[in-house]
Formats: C-alpha cells, structure tokens, sequence
C-alpha cells in the first residue's frame, strides 16, 4: 500500500502485487509462473529489481528529491506525472526522456500563465512560453538592472532555447534520416535536470509573488 500510493514508486511495483490482494492470491499466482521454488525465486527477484534499484538511488541524481516534492506540490495529475516519465525514461528511453524534459516546462509554462490569466498560442514553441513566463514573473533580463542577474537570466533563457533545440534534433517527437542521432543515457540525464530545475526555479518564483 505504502509504495501503490506513491506516483513514483507505484509504476515500478510489479503487477502481481496490485493483483494479489493477500498471501492466498499470490500464491494461486506464483505457482503457475513456475513450477519450482527456484524459478519463483527468479521471477520474484527480477520483477522488483526496479523498484530496488530505485530505491537504493542508483537511478536518480541528489536534486531528483527536491525537483519532485516542488513538482509534486505543484500539480500532481499533470506536471509530476510528466517529470516522472521523464525521470523513468532516463536510461531505458533517451529520446524519450529528452521529448518528456522539453513537455514538462512547456506544461509549467501553461500552467502559470493560465493561473495569471495570460492569453498565449496553442502554437507557441517552448522559448516563446518562457518568454511570456518570464516577463510575467520579471525573469527577463532586460527588467533587472545589475549586470550578474541579467547574465544569470540570460543564460536561462539559452538553456530553455537549448533544451527546444535537443527535443528537435535528437527526441523521439520527429522521424530522423539515415544518420540518426541517438542520444545516450547521460545525455538525457542532463536534458532532464536542466528541465527539472528550470521548471522548479519558475514555480518557486510564482509561489514567492506578492499576492
């Protein structure tokens, strides 16, 4: 019950434990996986490898904690639903992460300035979000004055654009030519943490707004 209840453990625990209800219906389960203790072993073992590994933060990086409990707060059907397939998707799915990396500050970006009551293109590409985002919450660059916060604004601003640019060339959202561009695990892993706090910096700054 404990891991069914959380989004992010909940899709790595093994089917046959949402199914089996109690010991008596596993077991009318287990027997006819295999028809020895060993192989039930094995089949037990490599169905809650995941979640071990998950557990145990051999697939998440020290910020993947404190990204998900904002996100979480934020919008859990919606925009921790897409931060949690990004972070599954990290190794076993690359361009898969790095299209769900792109969506989840798109899907922030919407999300504030619904709330703000700003009126934007169904079109709008991610740049041109967090352009209108940002003006909303004074994270352009052009509306600070001090030099450090302008270079720090701008910088996200390349990030964002950058992030755009990578779902494009290398995602799984358009077909690719005969020289494909794959990208590797540590590639998505970069794509997702740069989303993930660009999405936690933007909410933070909505959350901090004088109301």
């Amino acid at each position: 019950s404990f891991f069914l209840a959380k989004a992010d453990t909940k899709a790595k625990t093994p089917d046959f434990v949402r199914q089996s209800r109690d010991l008596d219906q596993f077991w009318a389960f287990i027997k006819n996986e295999s028809p020895g203790y060993e192989g039930r072993r094995i089949f037990i073992w490599k169905h809650f490898h995941d979640l071990i590994e998950y557990l145990e933060n051999r697939d998440r990086s020290p910020a993947d904690g404190a990204i998900t409990e904002i996100l979480e707060t934020f919008d859990p059907e919606n925009v921790h639903a897409v931060w949690q397939k990004a972070l599954d998707r990290r190794v076993s799915d690359p361009e898969g992460a790095i299209t769900a990396a792109r969506t989840l500050l798109e899907t922030v970006c919407k999300h504030i300035l619904d709330d703000a009551g700003v009126p934007y293109s169904h079109k709008a590409d991610l740049p041109k979000l967090w352009s209108l985002t940002a003006e909303q919450l004074k994270l352009l660059p052009n509306q600070h004055e001090e030099e450090i916060f302008k270079a720090i604004l701008g910088n996200c601003q390349s990030v964002v654009a950058g992030l755009g640019s990578i779902r494009n060339r290398i995602g799984d959202a358009h077909g690719q030519g005969r020289k494909p561009v794959k990208p590797k695990p540590k590639h998505a892993e970069l794509a997702v943490n740069l989303a993930g706090t660009m999405a936690s910096f933007l909410i933070a700054t909505w959350n901090e707004r004088p109301k």
